[in-house]
């Protein structure tokens, strides 16, 4: 079985308010067109993210939409024409077919981008999460198996996630997007959290983290003014770092100690840095060890734990091969398809490479991410 590791499902206009809870209507967020005729996420009359035409390997493209916007030109764009099939579950299967794949992982498209801005508005945060993981339930049922949407959820606040996982598991759903960075203070390996840890174990879900607007790993004056409809630069460069530090924090405090069937992905976060980061998680963990008496005690490795339970998604310009050969097979493929860097051809772009569907790249290209799935032949 060929899997996708990385794809987006795009929302429909409507979905949020939709499948929001009639008493969070007035949260939910929702699309609308300024007076250009350009299409925005909203939350309220605030403006969150700018609706783009997002063609495989054409982010120029996406440069040139925006700068008509930045312009003040009307757009020529129908957000709403262009992008539906990108949220059919039928044209999706059939993308599937196109490109050789057995099954795909399908993360939000515009979820990606709300998090942050969200931030400090719990209800809000709950309530979209909701309507999202109500709206995907339908997706996976209608995708035969092939498709497996992405849920949304934050450990702020326990007793829901312990009701949507609920309902998750009773949905099929078995992967779900999580911010790397601490909960309400906290870092994610605290004692407070290890119910979180548990639930996530117990109703077979996966947490993973994605690219997202999300908390910062670093202070925000690093990052300068936002950026309106844009991507940050700093947050690019640094697009690994919040992941490398979300699992060294539960590695090296114990979580996964605790929590040895928690199995964690990390997607379109890049993957160059994991054979180094291998390398300073054992070197650093044998040093404090002697230096401090082995305050924290594992009975692995860290390089150990992360290749026993984590799974990571690397593109074919990676060189996924080198990155094995330098740390373990934990590595998945991936496409980002629609989006304008991800591609429409990923299994030519691995055999360009030197990467092929094969008895030694089976875990590569669906071992992994079933693993993530819990599928049975690899649970």
């Amino acid at each position: 079985m060929i899997i996708d590791a990385d794809t987006h499902l795009f929302e429909p206009p409507s979905m949020w308010q939709d499948h929001v809870d009639p008493a969070d209507r007035d949260v939910a967020l929702s699309m609308a067109e300024d007076e250009l005729g350009y299409t925005w996420v909203m939350f309220g009359d605030r403006r969150l993210s700018l609706a783009g035409p997002h063609q495989p390997g054409d982010v120029d493209g996406i440069g040139v939409f925006r700068q008509r916007w930045v312009d003040g030109e009307p757009s020529e764009f129908d957000y709403y024409e262009f992008s539906a099939s990108y949220s059919d579950p039928k044209a999706r299967l059939e993308q599937l077919d196109n490109a050789g794949l057995d099954a795909s992982i399908m993360f939000p498209n515009y979820g990606i981008g709300w998090e942050r801005p969200l931030q400090g508005d719990l209800r809000a945060t709950l309530a979209n999460m909701t309507a999202w993981n109500r709206w995907i339930a339908e997706i996976a049922a209608e995708g035969g198996g092939r498709l497996h949407p992405v849920a949304h959820l934050t450990l702020r606040d326990l007793p829901w996630l312990e009701s949507q996982l609920e309902q998750l598991e009773a949905a099929g759903i078995r992967i779900a997007m999580i911010p790397p960075s601490l909960v309400d203070g906290k870092p994610m390996s605290h004692p407070g959290l290890d119910r979180a840890w548990a639930a996530f174990v117990d109703h077979g879900v996966t947490p993973v983290f994605h690219v997202a607007n999300q908390p910062r790993p670093f202070d925000e004056a690093w990052y300068g003014p936002e950026m309106e409809g844009g991507i940050n630069p700093m947050s690019v460069v640094f697009i690994w770092t919040a992941a490398a530090l979300a699992l060294s924090d539960l590695i090296l405090n114990g979580a996964m100690e605790r929590h040895p069937d928690l199995r964690m992905g990390i997607m379109e976060l890049s993957a160059r840095w994991v054979p180094q980061h291998l390398q300073m998680m054992d070197g650093g963990y044998r040093h404090t060890a002697r230096f401090n008496g082995e305050a924290t005690p594992l009975s692995m490795l860290p390089s150990e734990y992360f290749a026993r339970q984590v799974r990571i998604a690397a593109f074919s310009y990676e060189q996924p091969r080198r990155l094995m050969a330098k740390s373990r097979d934990i590595y998945m493929a991936c496409s980002d398809y629609p989006h304008t860097e991800g591609t429409a051809t990923p299994l030519e772009d691995y055999a360009a490479g030197g990467m092929e569907p094969g008895e030694d790249t089976e875990a590569f290209f669906g071992g992994n991410a079933a693993y993530l799935l819990r599928e049975p032949a690899f649970a």
